[in-house]
C-alpha cells in the first residue's frame, strides 16, 4: 500500500482556497485518484458545530477561546478522518490546517507562539502536511471577491484591514520543505494547473501525468 499524501491549501480570506480545492479534487479524480477532501474548521459533525460557533458574527470570543475551539475541531478531524485516510494510503486535501492558526490566532490575534505550538501539537499529534500550497492575495482583493460572490460576511471576514494584513504577512513569511507559494490572482484553471504540478513533483509515484 502506498504511503498517504497530505496536502493543505492555505491563504487569507477570499484567496480562493475552497474553489481551488474543488477544482483540484476534480482533476485528481480524472486521473483515477479518489482524494479525501476536508475543510477547517469542520469535516466532522462535532467540528462543523464548532465552526458554526467560531464564525458566528455575533459571538464575542476572546483570542484564547477562539484558539481552543479551533484546535478542538482540528483534533476531532485529525483523529476521525485525516489520520485514518493517510494510514489507508489516501491523498487528503485539506482547506486549511495548522498554519491558519499561526496566521489568524498568532499574527492576527497576538496569541503567544509557545501557546499556539503546544496546543497544535496536542491537537494533531505532531502531524505535518507533506505539501502546503499558500495562495497569496491582498486583503482588499479578497474582500472585493467576497462582495462579488455575495457570501455573508462571517466574524473573521469583518475584522479590520490591519488584522488581515497581519495574517497575509505571516502567510508570506512561511518557508520550509514542502511549502509553495502561488499567486491567487491567476485564473482558476491556471492555478489548478500549477497546484497539480506541485503535487506531481512532490509525489510522482502517486499523481500520474496527464
Amino acid at each position: 500500500m502506498p504511503a498517504g499524501f497530505f496536502v493543505v491549501l492555505e491563504g487569507p480570506e477570499g484567496a480562493g482556497k475552497t474553489t481551488l480545492a474543488a477544482a483540484l479534487a476534480e482533476r485528481l479524480r480524472g486521473l483515477g485518484l479518489d482524494p479525501v477532501l476536508v475543510r477547517e474548521p469542520g469535516g466532522t459533525p462535532a467540528a462543523e458545530a464548532l465552526r458554526s460557533e467560531l464564525l458566528d458574527a455575533d459571538r464575542p470570543w476572546t483570542p484564547e477561546q477562539e484558539l481552543l475551539y479551533m484546535v478542538t475541531a482540528r483534533a476531532d478531524l485529525v483523529s476521525r478522518v485525516i489520520r485514518p485516510a493517510l494510514e489507508a494510503g489516501r491523498l487528503v486535501l485539506s482547506d486549511r490546517f495548522d498554519l491558519s492558526t499561526r496566521a489568524y490566532q498568532g499574527a492576527g490575534r497576538g496569541v503567544p507562539l509557545e501557546h499556539l505550538e503546544w496546543v497544535n501539537r496536542a491537537a494533531t499529534g505532531g502531524l505535518v502536511p507533506d505539501l502546503t500550497l499558500i495562495l497569496s492575495l491582498p486583503p482588499e482583493a479578497g474582500a472585493a471577491r467576497l462582495e462579488t460572490t455575495g457570501r455573508t460576511r462571517n466574524r473573521l471576514d469583518r475584522e479590520t484591514p490591519e488584522f488581515h494584513h497581519r495574517v497575509l504577512k505571516r502567510y508570506q513569511a512561511e518557508q520550509g520543505p514542502g511549502v509553495r507559494h502561488l499567486d491567487a490572482t491567476a485564473p482558476v484553471d491556471r492555478l489548478t494547473d500549477l497546484a497539480l504540478a506541485e503535487l506531481r513533483a512532490a509525489r510522482p509515484d502517486l499523481v500520474p501525468a496527464k
